[in-house]
């Protein structure tokens, strides 16, 4: 149920479904990572970060950034850390680049079992290379399915065992593979997209395929699945950990529908990223997402409108909203603000004389 001001689950489907049909309408649907560099390129950090942080690593995104733009470790991490964000990093962009080719499946697939034990040899490498899971065994490396038994979850799931997993993920994959093909023939699902969707992420967390590494393994998958059908992958951020396990604990019962609401919220977010900034006139009202650019990411809008120097409104779902009129303003004051802090350091270092090599200043700056 909706609390006071939040939409309903109905109202985000809908709002979800109109934000798709503006993609496919006004962009022809969605840019690929070349025609839509920063975009993507913020999308691919933040995944990187959230979606390892929800499994307990403690990267901060400026680290995360600086890893995987520059390939720095910076901080004092543990290498393990450093590692995680690396590998989930490296599957993030290989799966973001299936959306330069959505329409060119692997064998006519949505996914393949192949493609599944890639993401998960990708993203846990380069971990396993230094922290290997204690209980493996060498057929059990990345890219492996489990030949462990798991124990039960404590929310009272139990994996099935483990000589039964690769059945079970093959089903898996065939039932996407026909999920997909409905979509394809414009079928009707019988219930929303997003909670097919939560059903097949939730579907393959149940089975647990590997020892270890199924949590991030999962939700690249869900975000290939998106990609191919052009669609935006999606970021569950790590403040959301609790709704998240809770709606997946749910999903475990048959409901999917708390876990479809987050994944639908969470597709318009990165929706808007792509589709505001083509559509939106300089003072519509539209969330930070939508406004960030080469100099300001989501996290410095959202901290200069929380700090009241960007003028923006937070709304009763809790989104922070603005203008690219405002951005602009902002944007404008802090250059302003930059210029009068050098020349005040200018003239603080020129001596009451103001005799100073102007070339010289700049070189110690």
């Amino acid at each position: 149920m909706a609390g006071r001001g939040r939409p309903t689950r109905a109202t985000v489907y809908d709002r979800l479904a109109r934000a798709l049909q503006e993609l496919n309408q006004r962009l022809g649907g969605l840019p690929s990572p070349a025609e839509a560099q920063e975009i993507w390129s913020d999308i691919w950090h933040l995944e990187a970060h959230h979606s390892t942080a929800l499994e307990g690593n403690t990267l901060v995104l400026r680290e995360v950034q600086t890893l995987l733009d520059q390939g720095r470790a910076v901080g004092a991490k543990p290498l393990r850390e450093y590692n995680e964000v690396k590998g989930y990093g490296d599957a993030a962009k290989w799966v973001y680049g299936q959306a330069l080719e959505p329409e060119v499946w692997n064998e006519g697939q949505l996914i393949s079992l192949s493609e599944l034990r890639h993401i998960h040899y990708t993203a846990m490498t380069p971990v396993w290379d230094v922290a290997p899971h204690p209980d493996a065994t060498d057929q059990e490396r990345p890219g492996s399915f489990r030949q462990h038994d798991l124990h039960p979850f404590a929310e009272g799931m139990t994996p099935p065992a483990w000589p039964l997993v690769p059945g079970e993920i093959q089903a898996w994959v065939d039932q996407v593979c026909a999920t997909g093909k409905k979509l394809e023939a414009g079928e009707d699902l019988g219930h929303p997209l997003p909670e097919e969707l939560a059903r097949i992420h939730n579907a393959f967390e149940r089975v647990h395929p590997f020892i270890d590494g199924n949590g991030r393994t999962g939700r690249l998958a869900l975000n290939l699945i998106l990609v191919r059908l052009s669609y935006p992958p999606i970021i569950i951020f790590k403040q959301q950990r609790e709704a998240y396990l809770a709606a997946m604990r749910r999903a475990d019962a048959g409901d999917c529908g708390a876990l479809g609401e987050l994944i639908a919220r969470a597709m318009e977010e990165n929706l808007n990223r792509f589709i505001v900034p083509n559509v939106a006139g300089p003072a519509r009202l539209v969330p930070l997402a939508a406004l960030v650019d080469k100099e300001f990411t989501i996290n410095a809008l959202r901290q200069a409108a929380q700090r009241g120097r960007l003028n923006a409104v937070q709304g009763a779902d809790g989104v922070w909203r603005s203008t690219r009129k405002s951005v602009e303003t902002y944007r404008a004051s802090k250059h302003k603000q930059s210029a009068s802090s050098k020349a005040r350091t200018k003239k603080d270092e020129a001596g009451p004389m103001g005799l100073f090599d102007i070339d010289a200043a700049e070189g110690h700056s």
